[in-house]
């Protein structure tokens, strides 16, 4: 494979709504460009990004993957990202070893949810964007409509720098407009051909230049000055002024064309290589000098010293690890020894690939601004940075969402149990998205990530990767019991058999704690030595003990006080364990008569919501029990909600507010207190 230099490559990430066409376009750039010698199909699953047994069977992207393809003396490395909300974390990879945010929209749907995600993430994180309107074949496409859609919605510098020949049916060509260039498709040769431009589009492609022009202009004084004194710019201005507008995220070009018919894929490629910055325009990359402590703005260079961000791992159980990384500075050199600075340890390169989906391809070295593989990494993970130990670097690491749909999982087999962790942690190597805990009262694993889909995802995974099958079910909540009044009883425990016997009496004052602390608090008022010194500790053990369950459902008592204030002894019959019973006795007694009661976890919630979903996200806070407590709005991103909630009401909140929101909303949860349960709902819980 031809190592290339750092201005010959273009790194593109394919982004945008699920099912716009992003898998089909790289299929199709793949195959345009001779890459592949078939143009692979998703309801097949022949194509080259969707190789993962599930892609294969739900027909959609679920994670991250890289293709190569060369156009002339250019090498073009596309990242095809899935667009389903579940796999956002993907999305992010993909996105962090790109220059360019290649944002794909139907032309029949327009902008979707998906679309304003992918676009605001891109904005957010400074990073170029392109729009790419697929499907003008299909029926009802709209060209005109979408881009009007796109103006209004991102803004005046989204401006097109191609216009479509035709549609519908009739979508033949695409014609540069900068350097008014035809082409036509030729369904013989299927590949497009030069050809005139229509005379009814003259004008239209004529008003798209002058837009191309103005936007231009005004990122530059000097081509603003020629502009307004000449009212033209030549090509390789127009050209150069695009690449340093979407290099600095000023201007966004809109190309057009077909992913599955391959019209409109040439003019593309041409304008990938011609307006699309190429690694040397883009300063994305954010790091920590080790030795001086101080951040720093990294440049891709090939004369420094190496550095790399790995920004996605392939857990496979037979290959073993596949750490995906882009080289920032330097090169990486097979059979070389380099530094993992976040786990300060020493990682041994051994066979660089490039990849092209599942293909791996032996390569000597990965130069700076290109994307590379290398197996059986000991100690790095997604977001480490491997560097030359001459100038250790650390980059910023990629901040993704926190899970927020939590599931219990079951094993169906006996002895899967040891089995399942090895799984777990494995998916957890590729998945950051992904969180696992072992919930020790309940007796439960906890599994959690974003939504749905992406838990039956792993259920999957872990039956055909690591031949585990297991069962959702809904966690258990974690009530608590606590008491109302106040009791104060005897517990005596008297044994009598042959020799010795078991004698243990105390009196003890139950009462609920006002100070805000959950723990129980054990005051000792005992005087004149009716419970021995020694046996007092065994007192407070025995109802620590017991405070693991309470006499209501079995749930753990938090918020309590007992007072030993009285009791006895027999000086021979008396004994540690004597008095331990004695105290449960007590227990047991003194909880009944002090009214128990059952609390519940209550969740603070921070919800993020587009102002016109204000009322029904509300509404439904209501309904869940929960209570608002207050509202502030966000520039650009609606209104944040503050709410509280019980926990049991939240376990389907993810699936809920996507339903309600057309997925626009976010939010995150984390414990507040507990709280008595409504008298209504006690029974309902003690009997399940």
């Amino acid at each position: 494979m031809k190592v290339y230099k750092v201005n010959n490559l273009r790194n593109i990430g394919i982004i945008g709504h699920s099912d716009a066409g992003k898998t089909s376009l790289m299929e199709a750039l793949l195959y345009y460009t001779g890459a592949t010698d078939r143009l692979g199909k998703i309801e097949d699953g022949t194509t080259i990004s969707d190789y993962d047994q599930e892609e294969k069977r739900r027909k959609v992207s679920i994670s991250t993957s890289v293709g190569l393809c060369e156009w002339g003396d250019v090498k073009i490395n596309l990242v095809d990202t899935p667009g389903y909300f579940d796999f956002v974390g993907e999305m992010i990879e993909g996105l962090s070893a790109v220059d360019l945010a290649m944002i794909v929209v139907c032309g029949v749907s327009g902008i979707q949810v998906g679309t304003e995600k992918a676009f605001d993430y891109a904005s957010e994180h400074r990073l170029p964007k392109a729009f790419f309107i697929n499907k003008l074949d299909r029926e009802n496409s709209n060209f005109e409509k979408v881009l009007n859609q796109i103006k209004e919605r991102f803004g005046i510098s989204a401006v097109p720098i191609q216009y479509p020949i035709g549609s519908e049916d009739n979508f033949r060509g695409v014609i540069n407009v900068i350097s008014r260039r035809a082409r036509i498709f030729n369904p013989k040769t299927k590949k497009m051909e030069d050809a005139d431009i229509p005379e009814e589009l003259l004008d239209k492609v004529e008003e798209c230049k002058q837009m191309v022009m103005e936007s231009v202009a005004e990122i530059d004084e000097t081509l603003l000055d020629k502009y307004f004194n000449e009212g033209e710019l030549s090509e390789e201005e127009i050209y150069n002024g695009l690449i340093k507008g979407a290099s600095q995220g000023e201007i966004t070009p809109i190309m057009c064309g077909s992913s599955t018919t391959s019209i409109g894929l040439h003019t593309l490629l041409e304008d990938i290589v011609e307006c699309f910055p190429s690694p040397i325009d883009t300063t994305l990359y954010m790091a920590k000098d080790v030795k001086n402590n101080s951040y720093t703005n990294i440049k891709i260079e090939e004369k420094a010293p190496f550095s790399a961000l790995v920004f996605k791992t392939i857990a496979d159980p037979f290959v073993g690890k596949l750490s995906m990384f882009r080289v920032i500075t330097g090169s990486a050199k097979s059979d070389t020894v380099v530094l993992n600075p976040n786990k300060e340890k020493e990682e041994k390169i051994g066979t660089l690939y490039f990849l092209k989906g599942k293909q791996q391809y032996a390569t000597p070295e990965v130069k700076a601004g290109d994307i590379g593989a290398v197996a059986k990494l000991n100690y790095t993970n997604t977001g480490d940075t491997l560097c030359s130990s001459e100038r250790p670097l650390i980059f910023d690491r990629m901040e993704f969402p926190s899970p927020v749909y939590s599931r219990a999982i079951v094993t169906k087999a006996k002895g899967d149990e040891d089995k399942i962790s090895i799984g777990l942690n494995k998916l957890l190597d590729e998945d950051p998205t992904f969180m696992t805990e072992r919930d020790v009262e309940n007796a439960e694993n906890i599994i959690s990530g974003m939504g749905t889909t992406h838990l039956d995802v792993i259920v999957s995974k872990l039956k055909s990767k690591f031949g585990i099958d297991v069962s959702l079910e809904l966690p258990k909540t974690p009530y608590r019991e606590t008491i109302k009044k106040v009791s104060d009883v005897q517990g005596k425990h008297k044994k009598q058999s042959g020799g010795h016997g078991q004698y243990g009496d105390v009196k003890i004052k139950f009462e609920p704690r006002s100070d805000g602390e959950d723990e129980l608090e054990f005051v000792d008022k005992v005087v004149g030595g009716v419970v021995p010194r020694q046996y007092i500790p065994a007192v407070e053990k025995g109802l620590r003990d017991c405070i693991q369950h309470g006499v209501l459902g079995g749930y753990p008592v938090i918020r309590l006080r007992a007072t030993l204030h009285d009791g006895s002894y027999h000086p021979v019959d008396s004994s540690e364990m004597s008095f331990k019973m004695a105290a449960s006795l007590a227990y047991k007694k003194g909880i009944k008569d002090a009214e128990p009661i059952l609390l519940e976890p209550i969740m603070k919630v921070e919800i993020i919501v587009p102002d016109e979903f204000m009322g029904d996200v509300i509404a439904d806070i209501n309904k869940k029990r929960g209570r608002i407590l207050g509202m502030e709005p966000i520039q650009k991103k609606g209104q944040k909600i503050l709410g509280e909630v019980p926990q049991a009401e939240l376990y389907d909140y993810a699936t809920d507010l996507r339903s309600i929101t057309g997925a626009r909303g976010t939010f995150r949860t984390k414990f507040e207190r507990y709280e008595e349960v409504p008298r209504e709902m006690v029974e309902k819980i003690v009997n399940a």
